[in-house]
């Protein structure tokens, strides 16, 4: 008998109760150990709540809002899409931090400790080898995914973390993630999933540093903004370095001209958010003085992304399923550069799901602009 295939199920319905009818509809009769849900920021959340309670009962269920979601279709927007863990194969258990605003590292370290002993011992009916993977949804808004991610990851020992910041398209107000049967802002959740089936994280990115160089000489690092690049104003630096004649700053010019930093014996992305009045810069993520930021350049998308595909499919073998955090800006780029059919039909293709992210979380480190994501065999 085959083993039951990850569920999953969307809906453009505009209306939250006729958009959960769908999703249920198509989710069928299966019990689950646990769900994910994730919805354009233009739900009413409340309405969706109540929409999604009475469908998830005995069921773990989280979930975030989007900055656009990730279908069958590929790149997929104003959906709700849940992905259902059928509980003939999985066990889900789930801990929420409601404020992360005074977030204890200390006491956070001991609850995620407590969850990870808790999966373990809640999933042996699986079987004698159960695999774990923590799944991590936190504000996109909160500026504080560096310290929650590196404590989580080291609560959690040798249980790989994998996950996403929520969006609200590119508004920039008001993000949340789903727990407990409400949508939260200020906060964080952790769900750990066990199964006997083989599991794989993994990170990837679309750029490469180019010889391009800069310093940060003036930053407020609390909100993540960086005045002075090269002692000059931060934004025309980066525009005199980055950029070709005629260009403007905007959202479609840091996705093609990603700022890199050198970390770890690796490059990783430090996204831009915005450029500000001042002629200062908003970052994603974590920023400080003296840091030496170079400009990234793009490689071949498609040929890196099937090589990608090829490399989890002998991690794992057959997928089930690939649940992606794909940050927003990759999308943007996808779209300057005409190629949001081509990548839409590689998702399909290799039955990748998932959201549009304002920042992605692999093991303990926070990243920007990369496809991210849990590869789940069958």
């Amino acid at each position: 008998m085959l083993a039951s295939q990850i569920a999953f199920a969307s809906s453009h319905a505009g209306d939250p109760a006729k958009a959960m009818a769908e999703v249920a509809g198509q989710l069928g009769e299966e019990p689950l150990a646990g769900m994910l849900l994730f919805c354009s920021h233009r739900f009413d959340r409340e309405a969706l709540a109540r929409a999604v309670n009475p469908r998830t009962e005995g069921v773990v269920a989280i979930g975030c809002t989007s900055s656009g979601e990730l279908t069958e279709n590929g790149y997929d927007e104003d959906s709700l899409s849940v992905v259902g863990f059928p509980a003939s194969a999985f066990h889900m258990t789930s801990l929420c931090f409601d404020d992360i605003e005074s977030f204890d590292p200390a006491a956070a370290r001991q609850a995620v400790r407590g969850l990870a002993a808790r999966a373990e011992r809640e999933s042996r009916h699986l079987g004698d080898k159960v695999n774990h993977v923590a799944l991590f949804l936190v504000d996109g808004l909160s500026h504080r995914e560096e310290l929650l991610t590196m404590t989580i990851q080291d609560g959690l020992g040798d249980i790989a973390l994998i996950g996403g910041s929520s969006g609200d398209g590119m508004a920039f107000r008001e993000t949340a993630v789903f727990h407990g049967g409400r949508f939260h802002a200020h906060a964080a959740v952790v769900a750990i999933l066990s199964t006997p089936r083989p599991l794989h994280v993994f990170k990837a990115q679309h750029y490469r540093p180019s010889e391009a160089k800069m310093v940060v000489t003036g930053a407020i690092p609390n909100d993540r903004i960086v005045t002075e690049i090269n002692a000059e104003p931060a934004a025309q630096e980066y525009l005199r370095l980055a950029g070709h004649a005629g260009e403007a700053l905007g959202v479609a010019f840091y996705a093609a001209h990603p700022l890199m930093v050198r970390a770890g014996g690796d490059y990783h992305v430090r996204s831009i958010q915005s450029a500000n009045p001042d002629g200062s810069l908003t970052f994603y993520c974590a920023i400080d003085e003296g840091i030496v930021m170079t400009v990234g350049e793009p490689v071949d998308r498609i040929a890196r992304m099937d090589a990608l595909f090829a490399d989890i499919a002998a991690e794992v073998g057959p997928v089930d399923r690939i649940i992606a955090f794909d940050c927003v800006l990759n999308r943007i780029d996808a779209e300057q550069r005409q190629i949001t059919r081509a990548v839409s039909e590689l998702y399909g293709r290799h039955r990748v799901i998932g959201f549009n992210t304002y920042g992605e979380q692999y093991h303990a480190l926070h990243v920007n602009q990369t496809f991210s994501g849990l590869a789940i065999g069958r």
